[in-house]
Protein backbone atom coordinates (compact mmCIF):
# COMPACT_ATOMS: atom_id res chain seq x y z
CA UNK A 1 0.00 0.00 0.00
CA UNK A 2 1.17 3.49 -0.58
CA UNK A 3 2.41 5.76 2.16
CA UNK A 4 2.42 9.33 3.41
CA UNK A 5 5.22 10.83 4.88
CA UNK A 6 4.30 14.38 6.65
CA UNK A 7 6.23 16.62 8.16
CA UNK A 8 5.36 20.03 10.73
CA UNK A 9 8.36 21.42 10.76
CA UNK A 10 9.59 25.12 12.42
CA UNK A 11 12.75 26.29 10.91
CA UNK A 12 15.35 28.07 13.53
CA UNK A 13 18.21 28.38 11.40
CA UNK A 14 17.28 29.09 7.62
CA UNK A 15 20.92 28.25 6.25
CA UNK A 16 21.26 25.06 8.14
CA UNK A 17 17.54 24.02 7.13
CA UNK A 18 18.55 24.90 3.70
CA UNK A 19 21.74 22.41 3.65
CA UNK A 20 19.39 19.97 4.88
CA UNK A 21 16.18 20.09 2.05
CA UNK A 22 18.87 20.24 -0.83
CA UNK A 23 20.54 16.77 0.80
CA UNK A 24 16.88 15.29 1.32
CA UNK A 25 15.18 15.82 -1.71
CA UNK A 26 17.72 13.44 -3.76
CA UNK A 27 17.27 10.47 -0.85
CA UNK A 28 14.04 11.08 -0.54
CA UNK A 29 13.52 10.52 -4.56
CA UNK A 30 16.22 7.73 -4.55
CA UNK A 31 13.41 5.73 -2.32
CA UNK A 32 10.59 6.22 -4.25
CA UNK A 33 9.61 9.27 -2.54
CA UNK A 34 7.62 12.24 -4.64
CA UNK A 35 6.84 15.55 -2.65
CA UNK A 36 3.02 16.53 -3.13
CA UNK A 37 3.24 19.51 -0.57
CA UNK A 38 6.07 21.72 0.64
CA UNK A 39 5.50 24.74 2.44
CA UNK A 40 2.37 25.60 0.70
CA UNK A 41 -0.54 27.70 2.01
CA UNK A 42 -2.49 25.79 4.95
CA UNK A 43 -5.47 26.44 7.72
CA UNK A 44 -4.55 25.15 11.22
CA UNK A 45 -7.67 23.74 12.75
CA UNK A 46 -6.17 21.87 15.93
CA UNK A 47 -3.37 21.51 17.08
CA UNK A 48 0.39 23.24 17.35
CA UNK A 49 0.57 25.07 14.01
CA UNK A 50 4.36 24.74 12.23
CA UNK A 51 5.05 26.79 9.38
CA UNK A 52 6.16 24.37 7.06
CA UNK A 53 4.44 21.40 5.90
CA UNK A 54 5.65 18.75 3.81
CA UNK A 55 3.87 15.59 2.13
CA UNK A 56 5.97 13.07 0.28
CA UNK A 57 4.08 9.81 -0.92
CA UNK A 58 6.05 6.28 -0.92
CA UNK A 59 5.20 3.35 -2.35
CA UNK A 60 4.97 2.23 0.73
CA UNK A 61 5.90 2.81 4.54
CA UNK A 62 8.85 0.34 4.58
CA UNK A 63 9.74 2.20 1.47
CA UNK A 64 9.73 5.68 3.33
CA UNK A 65 11.02 4.17 6.55
CA UNK A 66 13.82 3.04 4.86
CA UNK A 67 14.39 6.16 3.15
CA UNK A 68 14.81 7.90 7.04
CA UNK A 69 17.01 5.05 7.98
CA UNK A 70 19.38 5.88 4.85
CA UNK A 71 22.79 7.00 5.09
CA UNK A 72 21.78 9.71 2.68
CA UNK A 73 18.98 10.90 4.50
CA UNK A 74 20.47 10.86 7.84
CA UNK A 75 23.19 13.22 6.62
CA UNK A 76 20.76 15.37 5.07
CA UNK A 77 18.47 14.79 8.72
CA UNK A 78 22.18 16.19 10.75
CA UNK A 79 21.63 19.61 9.31
CA UNK A 80 18.25 19.77 10.07
CA UNK A 81 18.46 18.35 13.85
CA UNK A 82 20.03 22.23 15.59
CA UNK A 83 17.91 23.82 12.68
CA UNK A 84 14.29 23.26 12.97
CA UNK A 85 11.80 21.77 15.53
CA UNK A 86 9.91 18.93 13.41
CA UNK A 87 7.27 16.23 13.75
CA UNK A 88 7.71 13.53 10.98
CA UNK A 89 4.88 10.34 10.42
CA UNK A 90 4.49 7.88 7.96
CA UNK A 91 0.89 6.26 7.44
CA UNK A 92 -0.42 3.92 5.04
CA UNK A 93 -3.01 5.16 2.65
CA UNK A 94 -6.17 3.81 1.94
CA UNK A 95 -5.72 3.76 -1.54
Amino acid sequence: MPALWIAHVTVTDAEAYGKYAELAGPAIAQHGGKFIARGGRFVQLEGQERPRNVVATFPSVEAAVDCYNSHDYQQALAHARDASERELMVIETSA
